[in-house]
């Protein structure tokens, strides 16, 4: 839709930036001008100012600017024509109709939108009456409650054939606009319309915009012939463009919540009751193009979780042919495999979130899972089947549209087969004709690989993919199955806990009293590893037991451990301690001073913390010089280098904590 200068102008002078930003931002007056706390960063002194003379608002400490239509934009993560169309509905303004075509067209588009919103009102009204027992009783076994049936507008189809298209007549409701609604089963063999959804839990499906456009029904009876029914495509519907819960979800986003892409609607309602607003679901296909846009559009890379059975195996596959072509500088996909034989809803209600949390901790990169496939079974023990593989995956990455993110998966990839297939004593390249070296497929775009394969050390062995185990391979290039049920894409990062990690962890358990004034920081903790996870989620149950209040420090420490091993994480407890390379770090132990425990505490969180912003920041400094190779954006890089160079070294000044626990007596 476009809209004329003179509209947007008429916009502008009904709605004054403070009424606008108002709604949001709490505003105090201040001469000629408005100031509050900025809606975009975290403040105690106000430093954002709205002048609406000058029909603007300016936020000094992000250094954003703008009008009404930036703000909405901004804050809620609309487009321009979705802030015009807000920003209209709030001053009353009709919105202009390009022809008598089009407005006829939107009218009858707002026509069937009331038609969708008075059968909302009737399933979610059916579902709370004594008809919907049945269907109650259902969604509390999925441990559904009333609070998030409300917020998800469910309701209840009943089994009659009519009793929709009844309410709805008696609403004056016409059975064409039914039908064309996708509510009721129309056709030359059926003379007399019905209800297509009958005896079923009912989901809404809403728009970008937050309106019913669908529904999808749950049948509650096993013999029907389809578990799950979607509405049919429609003038308002259309199954490809759209995702079940895309209205929170992108709102969520925008604020900063992972988004993540789970397959059904029960999947996203445990995702957003476990605390994951940003949860969507596809509408009842596989991913596609404009669903993947979509995403893209919300965040740079939405993480796709996928059941852990073959099946989420193989959907996950798709998705990875359906993204590789449509690659761009910092948009690609994540891949979560959950653990085998349960969904996201099954996790939830046996480990809650933070079950969840170490499935989506441990999500690997697109890159992983191609060359994850592309090895699956995979016998390459001839020079000709290791040329047939480098054949294919140079086929996989020309078919990248984007000649930089082309260029960069032809690089690693070609990294990769180097490390796996290096021959005895060799230089770099995969056998001394130079395998690996080659142009993977003809150097599409003018780019030649070859400035971008390393030449690593000289590797052992034969040529057999590093890591593999010897018990499992039939030949000296076999990568067999088990090697993927091994690697991270399948079984999630297997490499050691870290040294500060396994610090921080040690000091919980051999003083839990820290856990008294510190137990929100020790939650909100970043931990890369997914065993650190598990370790600190039973640190903290062991904890809430009431078990470690004991005025003993060292009995506390003893209790602590005892309940971690009942709880068969003695393996756990074992690699943590083997990460620890030292034991100069007192704080740490049992029987340290209580001040040299919190100056410990203290000095390992801050430099966690410093660590986990710096890897974030250079990710987007990575991402803004893959998309400009400026000075100034190699320079920013650069400096992020050098400070987490120095946030490494800092970390030997942990061990320097310890006086008063007698770290120089004990050391003479």
């Amino acid at each position: 839709m476009r809209f004329t200068p003179e509209f947007l102008d008429e916009l502008r002078a009904r709605l004054p930036v403070s009424e606008v930003v108002g709604r949001r931002v709490k505003l105090k007056k201040a001469g000629r001008e408005w100031k509050g706390l900025s809606p975009f960063q975290q403040e105690k002194t106000p430093s954002f100012f709205v002048n609406d003379q000058k029909q603007a608002w300016f936020d000094f400490s992000s250094g954003l600017n703008g009008n009404i239509f930036d703000f909405l934009m901004k804050t809620e993560g609309v487009t321009f024509p979705e802030a015009v169309e807000r920003l209209a509905a709030m001053a009353g303004v009709p919105l202009p109709a390009v022809t008598p075509d089009a407005a006829r067209h939107e009218q009858h588009r707002r026509t069937l939108h009331d038609v969708m919103e008075l059968a909302t009102k009737f399933f979610a009204d059916t579902l709370a009456s004594r008809n919907g027992a049945k269907a109650r009783g259902y969604l509390a076994d999925r441990s559904i409650s009333p609070a998030t049936q409300l917020q998800f507008r469910m309701g209840y189809a009943p089994p009659d054939r009519f009793a929709l298209k009844e309410h709805l007549g008696s609403q004056g409701i016409s059975t064409e606009d039914m039908v064309e609604a996708g509510l009721l089963v129309s056709g030359e063999d059926k003379p007399v319309p019905f209800d297509r959804f009958r005896d079923r839990v009912m989901f809404p499906i809403t728009d970008g915009r937050g309106r019913v456009i669908a529904f999808g029904g749950r049948a509650l009876e096993k013999d029907v012939p389809a578990k799950y029914l979607n509405s049919p495509e429609t003038t308002l519907f259309h199954k490809g463009d759209n995702l079940y819960n895309l209205f929170t979800a992108r709102q969520a986003a925008h604020d900063g919540a992972q988004l993540i892409v789970v397959e059904g609607y029960v999947d996203v309602i445990a995702m957003v009751t476990s605390g994951f607003p940003g949860a969507v679901a596809p509408l009842g296909t596989a991913l596609t193009e404009n669903q993947l846009a979509l995403l893209w559009k919300m965040v740079d890379e939405p993480i796709l979780c996928f059941d852990g059975d073959r099946a989420g195996q193989k959907a996950a596959y798709r998705a990875a042919d359906l993204a590789l072509p449509q690659l761009k500088p910092g948009k690609s996909l994540r891949i979560a495999l959950l653990p085998e034989g349960q969904d996201p809803d099954d996790l939830a209600r046996s480990g809650g979130r933070a079950a969840i949390e170490e499935v989506i901790s441990v999500a690997r990169p697109l890159a992983d899972l191609i060359w994850s496939r592309e090895i699956e079974g995979g016998n390459f023990d001839t020079p000709e089947r290791r040329a047939a593989l480098e054949a294919r995956i140079g086929e996989l990455s020309n078919g990248i549209r984007d000649e930089v993110v082309r260029r960069y998966y032809r690089q690693d990839l070609q990294e990769r087969l180097q490390r796996s297939f290096a021959p005895e004593g060799g230089r770099g390249g995969y056998g001394r004709g130079g395998y690996g070296r080659g142009n993977f497929g003809g150097g599409r775009g003018g780019e030649s690989p070859r400035a971008f394969a390393p030449r690593g050390p000289a590797q052992g062995g034969r040529f057999a993919p590093k890591g593999a185990a010897p018990a499992l391979s039939r030949g000296p290039y076999q990568a067999a199955s088990p090697q993927l049920a091994n690697s991270p894409i399948m079984r999630g990062q297997r490499s050691a806990i870290s040294r500060r990690e396994a610090l921080i962890l040690q000091s919980l358990i051999n003083h839990p009293w820290l856990l008294h004034d510190h137990l929100e920081e020790v939650a909100a903790l970043e931990l890369a590893h997914p065993e650190a996870h598990k370790l600190r989620a039973a640190i903290i149950a062991a904890f809430a037991h009431d078990h470690h209040h004991s005025p003993d420090a060292e009995e506390q420490a003893e209790k602590m451990r005892a309940d971690l091993e009942a709880g068969g994480l003695s393996q756990i407890l074992q690699r943590v301690e083997r990460a620890i390379t030292t034991q100069a770090v007192w704080g740490a132990q049992i029987g340290a001073a209580r001040e040299d425990v919190l100056s410990t505490w203290r000095q390992l969180v801050a430099l966690h913390q410093k660590t986990h912003a710096l890897l974030r920041e250079r990710k987007d400094a990575e991402a803004a010089l893959a998309e400009d190779s400026s000075e100034a954006n190699l320079a920013w890089l650069q400096d992020i280098q050098a400070r987490m160079a120095e946030a490494d070294g800092t970390e030997a000044l942990i061990e320097g904590f310890g006086e008063l626990s007698g770290r120089f007596q004990r050391n003479v």
